[in-house]
């Protein structure tokens, strides 16, 4: 099976990966973590380009490198383990690219970039997507209390433990949003208050997981 969480920034996707693997492996299931950029050697370097470039990406050259990086990551990680017949879960995937370049970024063609998409992840596709919702203002002051609470050290960027993305503005973000939600509808994901309780997320996560285990 493979589990894939959306969101944007700060919507807690990463806690939520942990407590489903935790979870699924207390049921007895084999499972395994991965997440998007960065799952391979390959995706680590992309990552870096993408996330902490001294220089701005263009939009059209962001997406050909997060496509490189699904490519990699699907024949190197998620292909092999699910063929081992673990639960796969990663922290984010086609949707992300949909999501940023597409409505966020606002590259033109949907069909265009889905055709490209397909290309690049040969046959995967998410057994299930769970989005976590959460207002632009709301995530974004997640990410900064976060930073501030870890002291991080300065990025390439000059900005103190801040991505690329995180930097863009709350329009942006607004865009990134509106398009997830979008999505959500078009691909039949399960969108989740993000907003809620760590715990109350989880338990609807598992109710999510459980209808198709």
């Amino acid at each position: 099976m493979f589990i894939v969480f959306e969101g944007g920034e700060g919507s807690g996707k990463t806690t939520q990966v942990k407590l489903l693997a935790r979870k699924l492996k207390q049921n007895g299931y084999k499972v395994l973590i991965t997440h998007e950029p960065g799952g391979t050697d390959l995706g680590l370097k992309i990552r870096k380009l993408l996330l902490f470039s001294r220089k701005p990406v263009v939009p059209r050259a962001e997406l050909f490198l997060f496509l490189a990086d699904r490519a990699q990551h699907v024949e190197e990680v998620i292909r092999p383990a699910l063929k081992q017949g673990k639960i796969v879960i990663s922290d984010r995937f086609s949707g992300s690219t949909f999501a940023y370049q597409y409505y966020a970024r606002q590259l033109e063609n949907f069909d265009e970039i889905e055709f490209l998409d397909k290309y690049a992840r040969h046959e995967i596709w998410p057994d299930l997507t769970i989005l976590l919702d959460v207002p632009c203002e709301v995530g974004l002051a997640r990410i900064k209390k976060d930073i501030a609470k870890k002291n991080s050290v300065r990025d390439l960027t000059g900005k103190k433990g801040m991505s690329s993305f995180e930097l863009e503005s709350l329009d942006f973000h607004k865009r990134l949003r509106e398009g997830y939600l979008r999505l959500a509808k078009r691909y039949h994901w399960k969108v989740i208050d993000a907003t809620l309780p760590v715990d109350r997320i989880a338990s609807l996560v598992w109710k999510e997981v459980e209808k198709i285990l």
